[in-house]
C-alpha cells in the first residue's frame, strides 16, 4: 500500500469527492430521463437529485473505491441503482435508449465541463496543461499556490472519472448501460441472445476488469478524448 502521506490524503478526499458527484449526477440523470419518459418510481423515491445520500452504496461508492486507490486493485464500484418501471414509459423502445444513455452523457457533459475549464485556467496562467497516457488530460498548478493546486488536481479527477465512467458504461456487457443501449437498438430477434448474455454478463465484466483489457481500452481512448483541449497550446 506504500506510505500514505497528508499528500495522499488530500488526494484520495478529492478523488472522492470528484466520484461521489460524478456517479450522482449518473444516476440522477437515469432519474431524470425515466420521469421525462412517464416512469415517475425514482422520482418519487427521491433519486432526482444531487444528494449524495440518496445515491451513494456503501460498498460500492466508497469501500471499493478506497481500496483500489490506495492499492491501485482494479476494481469496479458503482451507486445504488436507480429504480425504473420499465411498464409505465411511453414508447419502451425509445426510452430504454434514452433512459440508459443519459448517464452516459451526463458524465461526458461533466468531462467537457472540466476540460474547458481546465483550458481555461491554463490560457489565464493558472495551471499548465498535458496529457497523462491512461488519465487523459490533466492539469498541475503553474505557481505555488496550494488553491490553484487543489483546482488542478480536482479538475484532473473530474475529467479522468467522467471519461472512464461514460466508456465503462458504454460497454455492451450487462449490467452496465450500453447492454441496454444495445438491446434498445437491435431487433427483436435478438432478445434470447441478450438474455443469455445478461446471466454471464456479471462474469464476463470481471474478466475484462482483471485482464487488463479496460486498462488497454482507456489508454486509446484517453489521449484521443484529451486532445481537443490541448490544440495550439503554446
Amino acid at each position: 500500500m506504500g506510505n500514505i502521506d497528508s499528500n495522499t490524503i488530500g488526494q484520495f478526499i478529492l478523488f472522492m469527492v470528484a466520484l461521489i458527484f460524478s456517479l450522482s449526477v449518473h444516476e440522477s440523470a437515469h432519474a431524470w430521463m425515466s420521469n421525462r419518459f412517464g416512469d415517475d418510481l425514482a422520482r418519487l423515491q427521491g433519486r432526482i437529485s444531487l444528494n449524495p445520500a440518496v445515491h451513494v452504496d456503501p460498498i460500492g461508492t466508497l469501500l471499493f473505491p478506497a481500496i483500489a486507490f490506495f492499492t491501485h486493485i482494479p476494481i469496479i464500484g458503482w451507486a445504488k441503482p436507480t429504480p425504473v418501471n420499465p411498464l409505465k414509459w411511453r414508447n419502451k423502445r425509445v426510452a430504454n435508449f434514452w433512459v440508459s444513455a443519459a448517464g452516459v452523457i451526463s458524465n461526458g457533459i461533466i468531462a467537457i465541463v472540466a476540460g474547458i475549464t481546465m483550458r481555461v485556467l491554463f490560457e489565464v496562467n493558472v495551471v499548465s496543461l498535458y496529457i497523462h497516457p491512461f488519465y487523459g488530460l490533466s492539469a498541475a498548478a503553474a505557481g505555488d499556490s496550494m488553491i490553484a493546486e487543489g483546482a488542478a488536481k480536482l479538475l484532473s479527477g473530474f475529467f479522468s472519472l467522467n471519461v472512464a465512467l461514460a466508456i465503462f458504461n458504454l460497454i455492451p456487457v450487462p449490467p452496465l448501460d450500453g447492454s441496454k443501449i444495445l438491446a434498445s437498438i437491435l431487433p427483436d430477434s435478438f432478445a434470447p441472445g441478450i438474455e443469455m448474455l445478461e446471466r454471464f454478463g456479471f462474469l464476463l465484466l470481471m474478466i475484462l476488469v482483471f485482464t487488463g483489457v479496460f486498462g488497454v481500452l482507456f489508454r486509446i481512448v484517453m489521449p484521443l478524448v484529451s486532445y481537443p483541449f490541448v490544440i495550439g497550446l503554446r
